[in-house]
């Protein structure tokens, strides 16, 4: 049969050979036995044709061997018969000629005579008989022929024929071209370029005692065996004569296995001969004399084989890395085991380590199947070392060991997870904007894109706005920023929500709340509410001289918009005109007498409270309170009158204290109406707050508006009442006293109002206007009538002393008028 045919193909029938019929072929059990471990054909029972498995390589099968021939056996039953089969593989022209180099160099002298011959390399043929090399064709040339002759096997080969003298100083170079072709149909060829340098005298050359030498090596020979020595003469004295051997052309297996010393031409292994891979050699050497002749001869080394081959295991494809996913039975691996050797030496068995999720199937033609028994996880074991080992049945037995490593490819399976459910974070008020609050880190136990991690922010809202634009985060590294200043007092905490993705595909992700708490620092100072303090005058207190120990004057309240220790409010007496008689209480702010008052006293007393809080560092604030020791509401100011030091009231006086008398009429008449359009507006709308009034009664000798003020920290006033009293000077039968109840209201829009400094100002000019009655009760200012219509002067709402954000402790409310 021809190599290369398609497997299926009919070799031959058996059935007349055999002398059987198809029935009885099938009756008898019929065999098809190689002889080798390939199993290269099949007999079918049922029509008696061998068929061919697979397609067949002459040159693999049986390299140059000639003729290529496999032996088969048909066993038959009962009774039992034996019947050998030969079947001759004939060759087919599947391979062109081809030479070991593409260039061949020749150093010739310029005085070789004619019609020497120059051995060229033989071009290799894969192929045998007629589609083997058939012949050699040069270039043309006048210089050089061809002599083509056959060796000993029927093969041919070249040699380069001097047809002219040479002469080196008209063509000192010859670039020629060999080509070699074969007898097959259609033909190939393979060519090579042969260049000529032409030498100088030299007219003896080295001559070789044979033209081919043989010798015999067994595999496996230790290095420096000895293997066969060459020999040349020359008839040249001299240096001419001193012949040096080489390896000519020699392919790289030669010069890789064989060593020849130049100048005795003894032939010594260095490499390792194995039968297995070549069973023969041929070696050129070259004999060159001084003058730079050469000759040329041949030595053939015939290799004796050995057992000494272990089973070779072939991995024809593998799986690698293996999705982690991958279903039970999934093939990972698949490959073959191949012994060189035969019979038993080249049976063989296989298997794997234990405790492995993996199996070994085998399958036909010797190849086995690597193949998954159960589901993989990457996490739990991202790689396999699979040790597969083939023993065959000789003597001793051989075995060899190949190890299979497989990484186990991540799949996206896990999704990231954050190192806390739930973050509290930490952020000062008055924080500089694109200050590192934080971070907030997940792990995603994937590998590589599976694993990278990306953060962002929810959308949410924060006091309805956008959360993005109080916080931000790096979605790298989970960073949490704060985009702008914030201030505690505003706002105390804010929550968030961060997710986590991965990029795989599809991607996966896990979300954690983020809570940031803002820390609270003593940025405000303390905030005297009452009394009023303002940058003229500072309030005024009434205190009868009767008054015993522990009698509660006036009590200072301040609040701070501050929180926690910050907000814990102390108070001190800085300063008094007598330290004796007045003591500041230290936590409720109290001015109580620490004596009973006498009337030694001074008539007014100056006192300075600081209100300290408990920060660090600690802030504060001042407060003035001016205190007059009266008799009764009209003792003070009849003394003032009777006091020896003031002036004699001047004659133009009198009309002054008349427009005086006039304006306090008419003043006390619009506060009466408007006290009377105030109840019945009250009457009618209960809910709304109480309007501020517009005018203010005068006291007898009376220059001073007493401030009664809630206290923040027990919702109680310092007196049950506050009081409202106008005099005019020289009206002493004229005294007019208004008694009314205190009832604080404030809204929480009460806290902003203090703010504002236009209604700073206007409550700040109270002190200022009563101030300006005391002098005029006097007579050290003169009355006019601006001065009188500021006796009226603006009332103090609740809505104007109210202070900002204040605390729970300090959530009651002032009202003024």
């Amino acid at each position: 049969m021809p190599e290369e045919k398609k497997a299926g193909s009919i070799v031959a029938n058996v059935l007349k050979d055999l002398k059987v019929d198809v029935k009885e072929l099938s009756a008898r059990r019929s065999q098809l036995i190689s002889k080798s471990s390939n199993q290269d054909f099949q007999l079918d029972p049922h029509s008696g044709n061998i068929i061919l498995r697979d397609k067949i390589d002459r040159e693999a099968l049986c390299d140059l061997n000639d003729p290529c021939i496999l032996f088969f056996e048909i066993v038959l039953e009962n009774p039992l018969q034996v019947f050998r089969i030969e079947v001759q593989v004939e060759d087919v022209n599947d391979n062109s000629p081809t030479f070991s180099k593409n260039q061949f160099l020749f150093e010739i002298p310029e005085q070789t005579p004619i019609n020497v011959r120059f051995p060229l390399e033989a071009a290799y043929d894969l192929d045998k008989g007629e589609n083997a090399i058939q012949n050699y064709i040069l270039s043309t040339s006048e210089y050089f022929k061809l002599n083509v002759q056959n060796q000993n096997d029927g093969s041919k080969y070249a040699e380069l024929l001097l047809a002219k003298p040479l002469d080196r100083e008209v063509i000192p170079k010859f670039i020629l071209t060999l080509e070699a072709v074969d007898g097959g149909i259609p033909r190939r060829t393979g060519t090579a370029q042969i260049i000529i340098d032409i030498l100088d005298t030299n007219d003896n050359m080295p001559q070789f005692e044979q033209t081919v030498y043989k010798a015999q090596l067994m595999e496996n020979s230790h290095p420096g065996s000895f293997v066969a020595k060459v020999e040349a003469t020359d008839k040249d004295i001299g240096s001419n004569a001193h012949i040096i051997y080489t390896f000519s052309q020699a392919p790289a297996d030669v010069l890789q296995s064989f060593s020849l010393n130049n100048h005795t031409g003894e032939i010594t292994l260095v490499g390792k001969i194995d039968y297995e891979k070549k069973q023969n050699y041929e070696l050129n050497i070259k004999a060159t004399d001084g003058g730079g002749l050469s000759a040329y001869c041949k030595v053939i080394i015939d290799v004796e084989d050995e057992n000494d081959n272990a089973p070779e295991i072939i991995v024809s494809s593998i799986t690698n890395p293996l999705p982690e996913n991958s279903p039970p039975e999934t093939p990972l691996a698949v490959f073959s085991v191949k012994d060189e050797d035969s019979e038993d030496n080249a049976r063989t068995t296989c298997n794997i380590n234990a405790n492995l999720p993996f199996q070994l199937k085998h399958t036909k033609n010797n190849y086995y199947q690597l193949v998954t028994q159960q589901p993989l996880d990457r996490e739990q074991m991202s790689h396999y070392n699979i040790t597969i080992t083939a023993t065959d049945q000789g003597f001793p037995r051989l075995t060899s060991v190949t190890v299979i490593s497989i990484q186990v490819s991540d799949v996206n399976d896990n999704a990231p997870m954050f190192e806390r459910g739930f973050y509290n974070l930490h952020l000062r008020e008055n924080n500089i904007p694109g200050l590192l609050i934080g971070s907030v880190h997940a792990v995603d136990v994937d590998t590589e894109q599976n694993a990278k991690v990306t953060y962002s922010l929810l959308f949410g809202k924060i006091r309805e706005e956008p959360a993005s634009s109080y916080i931000s985060i790096n979605s790298e590294t989970g960073n949490l920023y704060a985009i702008r200043s914030i201030d505690y007092e505003d706002i105390q905490d804010f929550q968030v929500m961060v997710r986590a993705v991965d990029k795989g595909s599809p991607p996966l992700s896990s979300e954690t709340m983020v809570r940031v708490l803002i820390t609270d620092e003593n940025d405000n100072a303390p905030f005297i509410l009452c009394p009023l303090q303002n940058s003229t005058s500072p309030s005024n207190d009434l205190v009868p001289r009767g008054a015993e120990t522990g009698y509660l004057v006036t009590k200072v309240v301040a609040v701070d918009r501050d929180s926690g220790q910050n907000s814990w409010l102390s108070y001190q007496l800085l300063k008094a005109t007598d330290p004796s008689l007045f003591a500041v209480g230290t936590q409720n702010g109290e001015v109580k007498t620490m004596r009973p008052v006498n009337i030694r006293d001074s008539f007014k007393h100056t006192l300075i409270v600081a209100v300290r809080d408990n920060g660090h560092p600690p802030q504060s604030a001042s407060a003035t309170l001016r205190i007059l020791l009266v008799d009764g509401f009209s003792d003070p100011f009849m003394k003032i009158m009777d006091n020896p030091k003031d002036e004699v009231p001047q004659e133009g006086d009198h009309s002054l204290t008349l427009y005086l008398i006039i304006c306090l009429v008419a003043i006390s008449s619009i506060f009466l109406l408007s006290v009377t359009v105030f109840i019945a507006t009250k009457f009618q709308k209960r809910r709304k707050l109480i309007g501020s009034s517009n005018s203010a009664l005068n006291f007898p000798g009376g220059p001073n508006l007493q401030e009664k003020c809630v206290d923040p920290n027990t919702g109680t006033s310092s007196q049950a009442y506050s009081y409202e009293v106008c005099l005019a000077e020289g009206s002493l039968s004229s005294e007019f006293k208004f008694l009314r109840p205190f009832f604080p209201v404030f809204t929480m829009e009460h806290q902003k109002t203090l703010l504002n400094p236009q209604v700073r100002n206007d409550c700040h000019d109270l002190p200022n206007q009563l101030e300006e009655r005391e002098h005029i009760s006097q007579g050290k200012v003169p009355v006019s009538e601006d001065s009188a219509a500021k006796s009226g002067g603006p009332s103090c709402t609740a809505n104007q002393v109210t202070g900002a954000n204040m605390n729970s402790s300090q959530s009651d409310w002032l009202s003024y008028h």
